[in-house]
């Protein structure tokens, strides 16, 4: 199939970039911004704006994949804010399994702490598996859990959700008593509509949601991101 371009944006969600897609996806996978386009797309792990300081291992291109289950449950929410003033920003879908061994390697390298202020500076990049910010196995690998978050279709800012995506600590959890009530309200409207389309909501990220009828319930992918 021939290589098609893409408007995704890559680090900071307001600069385009062009990208060539691969198109050769396993069945039952899609490109999201094929339906959703509407959306802004961060890839953060295709940048080096991430825990880890630098691309990530298996990410080729700022692109966004999910199972074609996962993404048509994601439009009919990104359709669902939209009478509400709101689109989505996606930061991370389908993750190959290099990348999260890729994770593992690099919290084992004790002396890499260059992005501990940004992402966790209350804790010991080590424990960040124990405490559940990262997995060795991960939902994201079977192609149906996602990270987003929401922003005002007018000006295309980001909501405030009371703390940034993949910041490690108590702040991020969903029932954290260290945001205002408006912050609350603001990751209720995003659980809501999610939980409302067959995801279910992570109580210690308030960006990460898992679809409940996954395709792929038992099965961890490798392809690359590209």
């Amino acid at each position: 199939m021939a290589a098609a371009e893409s408007g995704y944006k890559a680090g900071v969600a307001s600069q385009p970039v062009k990208v060539q897609k691969k198109n050769s996806l396993p069945k039952g996978f899609v490109y999201l911004d094929e339906v959703i386009p509407t959306a802004q797309y961060e890839i953060r792990y295709y940048s080096e704006n991430n825990f880890t300081g630098s691309r990530v291992d298996g990410y080729k291109a700022p692109l966004a994949i999910f199972s074609q289950a996962g993404a048509k449950a994601l439009k009919a929410v990104s359709d669902d804010l939209a009478g509400k003033g709101y689109i989505l920003r996606i930061y991370d879908a389908y993750r190959p399994q290099k990348a999260v061994d890729d994770f593992v390697a690099w919290s084992q390298d004790a002396a890499d702490i260059k992005m501990k202020q940004q992402y966790y500076p209350k804790l010991d990049k080590r424990n960040l598996f124990k405490l559940g910010f990262i997995a060795k196995k991960s939902g994201h690998t079977r192609g149906g859990t996602i990270d987003l978050t929401l922003a005002y279709a007018k000006t295309g800012t980001l909501v405030d959700m009371g703390s940034p995506y993949d910041f490690f600590g108590e702040i991020s959890y969903y029932n954290t008593s260290l945001i205002s009530k408006t912050q609350h309200a603001n990751r209720k409207i995003l659980k809501d509509v999610m939980v409302k389309h067959g995801f279910k909501p992570y109580s210690k990220e308030w960006w990460h949601f898992t679809l409940i009828k996954e395709p792929f319930p038992s099965q961890y992918f490798n392809f690359d991101v590209e």
